[in-house]
């Protein structure tokens, strides 16, 4: 009674959490105005280093903490049967800790290679036209690697909880961050090129954030994941060819004049 109690709390804690994050998403994107919306729909988004790594953990925690809840609840599950034995129980929240640090990493990444592509578009004179295609093409990849064998194996980590659990347990403190570490790399593995898809699409974007977040959920959890997984590379294929044709498709393009960059 007690262990149910425990996890009801923790699931009740990550939904909270993420629909926090959600909340300041939302408000964030409808009090901008029209030049902060372009500035939006820049790689950076206009934003420093800093702030460009607190807005990215804030739509991890609310892309990733419902996504990943399933696991948690089985770390914990385990955890509360080794206290009931006498072991050392170690949180669920080290878990996550080690979880959201690959995010973190996969942030500092995610603003230079944003920054750098802007520095390299803002010396080129890179076109509008030129870009929204350079975003189909990755629309494109990102569909390609949903059909790739490596994306079939880090989804299946992510699938299973318990076969995670079983095959990568470590014991203590820094154990649980360890297998939150190995488990967050297996998630990235699954979904680093659907992110990267959010950056031609506006990395703001709430809308192609709640489906790419709702596409992972769906992947991860319902018994027909995988043929979501397939189902979705094929349509970000069709999607990204559709953009390199009319460029106009893409949700960032700029109609008149060159691209922007902050």
């Amino acid at each position: 009674m007690v262990q149910t109690l425990q996890r009801y709390v923790i699931l009740a804690l990550l939904i909270a959490i993420a629909a926090a994050a959600w909340t300041l998403l939302i408000w964030q994107q409808t009090g901008m105005d029209a030049d902060m919306r372009m500035e939006m729909y820049s790689l950076t988004m206009g934003m420093k280093a800093p702030l460009f790594l607190a807005v990215w953990m804030i739509m991890m925690i609310a892309m990733m903490f419902p996504t990943a809840a399933p696991m948690i609840l089985t770390f914990h599950r385990v955890q509360a049967g080794k206290q009931g034995r006498g072991e050392t129980f170690v949180s669920s929240w080290v878990f996550v800790a080690g979880y959201m640090l690959v995010w973190g990493v996969m942030g500092v990444m995610a603003f230079a290679g944003a920054a750098g592509a802007e520095m390299l578009a803002g010396h080129v004179g890179l076109s509008t036209v030129t870009a929204a295609r350079i975003g189909g093409a990755l629309l494109m990849l990102g569909g390609a690697y949903q059909l790739s064998p490596l994306k079939d194996l880090c989804l299946a980590k992510c699938r299973t909880p318990i076969g995670f659990i079983l095959t990568s347990w470590r014991d203590g403190y820094w154990g649980a961050v360890r297998m939150g570490l190995e488990h967050g790399l297996f998630c990235l593995g699954c979904c680093w090129l659907l992110f990267l898809a959010l950056f031609p699409l506006g990395i703001m974007n709430v809308a192609a954030m709640a489906v790419v977040t709702l596409l992972i959920f769906a992947e991860k959890t319902l018994p027909s994941g995988n043929g979501i997984a397939k189902l979705s590379g094929i349509a970000l294929l069709l999607y990204g060819a559709a953009v390199l044709v009319f460029p106009q498709a893409l949700p960032t393009f700029e109609p008149v004049g060159a691209m922007t960059m902050n």
